[in-house]
């Protein structure tokens, strides 16, 4: 019995979780791209003055959301950068959570 079968377990898992000798995790799946929702609607505006839009963007710790996660373009996303800093600096948005 060669070292790699003395770690695999029954299933052919190794004991670290992983796939061990058979290889290969379970391939990504046919993901949809996420559409920048202000291209796709013209109509909506990124304006700090508008922080209920804004808060969307920011979590519940009161960091900005990642464009990956929110789906925005790149142009978009640096104009919800703009507007939250702006939106932070009037005292429209917290710049963090208040802890203890």
């Amino acid at each position: 019995m060669s070292r790699i079968d003395e770690d695999l377990d029954d299933k052919g898992d190794d004991r670290r979780g992983g796939k061990g000798a058979r290889g290969g995790g379970g391939g990504g799946g046919m993901n949809r791209r996420k559409v920048c929702r202000f291209c796709a609607e013209t109509t909506t505006l990124i304006d700090y003055k508008n922080p209920q839009l804004l808060r969307s963007f920011v979590t519940d710790r009161g960091k900005m959301v990642p464009r990956r996660i929110s789906g925005s373009c790149a142009k978009h996303q640096r104009a919800i950068s703009v507007a939250v800093r702006r939106a932070r600096m009037l005292a429209l948005l917290p710049i963090t959570v208040g802890g203890e």
